[in-house]
């Protein structure tokens, strides 16, 4: 009785709540076109907001082609709703972009899933474990690696906090200490991983790594809001982050060193696009690409270790960075990744079976919150997009 009694009240509030939204919070036009997806998607983002007390929030769903996002709360201290255009940091979903450039050079040519690190980056293919010469871009983009999720740095300054972080720092690193354990046998989290592999990339390609993901990833879908290095005018469209203490963080640089982990700034409008790119699953454009972003192939099973990897849903295997969630109960299929980065933390997920993806951002570190948004739209996506 007492749980029914909170969920009453908190449809009370969250009533009058979208009473009290802009509708300018919602993506223009797509109330009429799919009222159900609208009602979803605003009820879920109002219930997230009301119960974890974050500054702001935006979500946002395509589904069969048809795109709702809707805002609450401030995108900066004393401003408008968070909407489609807001600019946001996306943390580690960078990575999942990382992982779609290595499939689109897999797909033409330019690599191979298996080829190793040094084979483009010799300074970042050996080292103190012989292990490290048998690193391919394949067990980074998995998860796989055996390398640390950081490179152990001192603190930077306070305007530039990720600047000792270095190509030099990872071969340094990599000549001293060895991999925890040995490449595809077990998987463990790593934005260092993941930076060195924009690195072999980049070096592949003989292209800075920015380039290589304009060229065959934004430039492509026409997502002109996602970048390393925003515009002042992307910049008055920024969402503010906020610290665990509720108190504002500053947006600080992030580096030429930092665009394989984190790094990029998007808006749910890009993100959502990008998304549809996803769901055209029998699409002739890209779309050996999106076969080998999409497949499993590492499976949970017989991995030892398997760390930082379930805390949006249990991981059942990897692809290209995307974490696979095999199908239960009503939940489809669902590739999801997770990202945080100055004070805003992200979720995105997608069914590729059911043409149905959805994105959320907060603008305040909270763990319990980050948690609970993707616990939300995981069971959003089971609902509209069930089995």
């Amino acid at each position: 009785m007492a749980s029914q009694i909170v969920f009453k009240a908190a449809r009370c509030a969250a009533f009058g709540l979208v009473a009290a939204t802009s509708l300018s919070a919602a993506y223009s036009g797509a109330a009429q076109a799919d009222p159900l997806l609208d009602e979803t998607v605003s009820f879920t983002g109002n219930i997230l907001f009301l119960q974890y007390n974050v500054p702001g929030l935006v979500i946002g769903a395509v589904r069969n082609g048809e795109m709702v996002i809707h805002g609450v709360g401030e995108a900066a201290d004393g401003g408008d709703a968070p909407d489609g255009d807001t600019v946001l940091r996306i943390g580690s979903i960078t990575k999942a972009f990382t992982g779609q450039v290595l499939a689109q050079l897999a797909s033409g040519g330019t690599v191979s899933l298996t080829q190793t690190v040094g084979a483009t980056a010799p300074d970042l293919g050996s080292g103190a474990d012989p292990n490290v010469a048998k690193l391919r871009l394949i067990d980074i983009a998995t998860q796989a690696s055996g390398l640390p999720r950081e490179l152990p740095h001192e603190p930077g300054p306070a305007d530039d906090p990720f600047a000792p972080i270095t190509r030099e720092g990872f071969a340094a690193w990599l000549q001293k200490e060895p991999l925890l354990f040995a490449p595809g046998t077990g998987v463990l989290y790593s934005n260092f991983g993941f930076d060195v592999l924009a690195i072999a990339l980049s070096e592949a390609a003989h292209k800075p790594y920015p380039e290589l993901l304009a060229e065959h990833v934004t430039g492509p879908l026409g997502m002109t809001d996602t970048t390393f290095a925003p515009s002042e005018a992307q910049k008055s469209r920024l969402m503010q982050g906020h610290g665990f203490d509720g108190k504002a963080l500053p947006d600080v640089p992030t580096g030429t060193v930092i665009v394989g982990s984190g790094g990029l700034y998007s808006t749910p409008k890009d993100l959502l696009r990008w998304m549809q790119w996803h769901l055209d699953r029998l699409g002739s454009d890209g779309a050996e690409a999106r076969l080998l972003d999409h497949a499993a192939y590492l499976v949970r099973d017989g991995l030892n270790p398997v760390s930082g990897m379930d805390e949006s849903g249990h991981m059942d295997a990897m692809s290209l960075a995307w974490v696979v969630m095999m199908p239960e109960g009503d939940q489809p299929l669902i590739l999801q990744k997770a990202g945080g980065l100055q004070g805003i933390f992200t979720y995105i997920a997608f069914a590729p079976a059911r043409d149905m993806a959805v994105f959320v951002a907060i603008n305040k570190f909270d763990f319990a919150a980050a948690m609970g948004m993707a616990q939300a739209v995981n069971e959003m996506i089971a609902t509209l997009a069930p089995r």
